[in-house]
């Protein structure tokens, strides 16, 4: 009598895994980079037109300095 393999074939997930687990890291470092930015932005629009001159800064500057934070 022959002997039937019977074994399954071995798939490898782990490349797959890699590409969900690094969309996933890069999707979490957009929001904390979002984050950020709001959190700056907040903060400089809560100071003062005097307290922005003092650090150099416009009202208008705002916006700007919050993308760089991104």
């Amino acid at each position: 009598m022959a002997a039937l393999e019977q074994t399954r074939p071995h798939f490898d997930t782990r490349p797959f895994g890699g590409r969900v687990s690094k969309l996933f890291r890069a999707g979490l470092a957009t929001l904390v980079a979002r984050h950020e930015a709001r959190a700056t932005r907040k903060a400089l629009s809560q100071l003062t037109d005097r307290q922005l001159e003092d650090i150099g800064l416009l009202r208008a500057d705002i916006a700007r300095i919050a993308r760089i934070a991104r």
